[in-house]
C-alpha cells in the first residue's frame, strides 16, 4: 500500500539504537526525509548515515533532558527541511540492573524519570509548537510493555513508560487535534503510542544470551518469539501515514506477540533457537 510518506520530514529521536535505526531504514525506504537524533552513539549514527547514503538525512545531537539542546535540535531540523511532519519519540534510558523499590535510591528514581519522561515532555512540547505553526503533524511515542504489565526491579522505568502510554498519549490526542484541525483535505493532527516487548537489540544482548531467560520471556507470549526491530519499525511507518492511519489517534499498540502477564507456555515448551 502507498504510505504517501515520500518527501515527508520525519524526526527520529534515539536513531542510533536498534529500534531507532530500523525505523530510519523503513522511513527511508518510503522516501521520507530524515532528521536522525543521537545523544552519545556517534559511531552508530555515522554507520546508519552511511547506510542511508541515498536518502536526504540530517544528523542532530542533543541531550534530550536539557531544554536548550532540545530546542536546538528542532531548530536545526527546521533550518534544513523547513518543516517536520512526523515525530518519532523513541529515545529513552533505563538502569539495566534489577533494583527492587526498597533498595532503589532517590537518585536512580529521578534519573530514570528524567531519562524517560522529562525527555519525552521536552521533545513533544517543542514538536507541538511547530505543529501549531504548520497546522499539520503527527507523532508516534515509544513506550514499553513495562507500562502495561509492570516490571519487577524496574518500577521507575515502568512508571515513566506508563505515563507515556496512557496519560500523555490520551491527553495529547485532544491537544494536537486542535493545533492541527481536520479539514476537507487533511485528517487532522494525530498522536499514537507503541509499546514494544522484548526486542533483539544491542542493549538486550546480554540477557538474550541466557537460554533460561528467553524461555521465561517467550512463555508469556501467544507467539513465542522475541520481537525484531523491524516489527516495531513497520508499525511506526503505518501510524505515521496520514493515508493509512488517518482515523487512528490516541491509541497505544502493544507489539509483543500477544504477551500477557502470565505464562501461556511452560518454559520447557519453548525452543530458544527460534525464539
Amino acid at each position: 500500500m502507498n504510505t504517501d510518506l515520500a518527501g515527508k520530514v520525519v524526526l527520529i529521536t534515539g536513531a542510533s539504537g536498534g529500534i531507532g535505526s530500523a525505523m530510519a531504514q523503513k522511513f527511508a525506504a518510503e522516501g521520507a526525509k530524515l532528521a536522525l537524533h543521537y545523544c552519545r552513539g556517534r559511531t552508530q549514527i555515522d554507520a546508519l548515515r552511511r547506510d542511508l547514503s541515498q536518502s536526504d538525512s540530517l544528523i542532530v545531537q542533543a541531550d534530550l533532558a536539557r531544554e536548550t539542546q532540545v530546542k536546538r535540535m528542532f531548530a536545526q531540523t527546521i533550518k534544513r527541511f523547513g518543516r517536520i511532519d512526523t515525530l518519532i519519540a523513541n529515545a529513552g534510558s533505563w538502569v539495566t540492573d534489577d533494583v527492587p523499590i526498597d533498595r532503589m535510591s532517590l537518585r536512580q528514581w529521578q534519573q530514570t524519570l528524567d531519562g524517560v519522561l522529562t525527555t519525552m515532555f521536552l521533545t513533544v512540547r517543542e514538536f507541538f509548537r511547530i505543529v501549531a505553526k504548520q497546522k499539520q503533524g503527527n507523532a508516534v511515542l515509544i513506550s514499553s510493555t513495562a507500562a502495561v504489565f509492570g516490571e519487577a526491579g524496574h518500577a521507575d522505568y515502568s512508571c515513566g513508560k506508563a505515563a507515556i502510554a496512557y496519560g500523555l498519549t490520551r491527553s495529547l490526542k485532544n491537544e494536537i487535534a486542535r493545533l492541527a484541525p481536520h479539514t476537507r483535505d487533511y485528517c487532522g493532527g494525530r498522536i499514537n503510542c507503541l509499546c514494544p516487548g522484548w526486542t533483539i537489540v544491542p542493549r538486550n544482548k546480554a540477557k538474550l544470551r541466557d537460554v533460561a531467560m528467553i524461555k521465561k520471556f517467550a512463555a508469556t507470549m501467544a507467539l513465542p518469539q522475541i520481537a525484531r526491530p523491524d516489527d516495531i519499525a513497520h508499525a511506526a511507518v503505518f501510524l505515521s501515514s496520514d493515508t493509512l492511519a488517518r482515523h487512528i489517534t490516541g491509541q497505544s499498540l502493544v507489539i509483543a506477540g500477544g504477551m500477557e502477564g502470565r505464562w501461556l507456555w511452560q518454559p520447557n515448551e519453548i525452543d530458544p533457537s527460534i525464539a
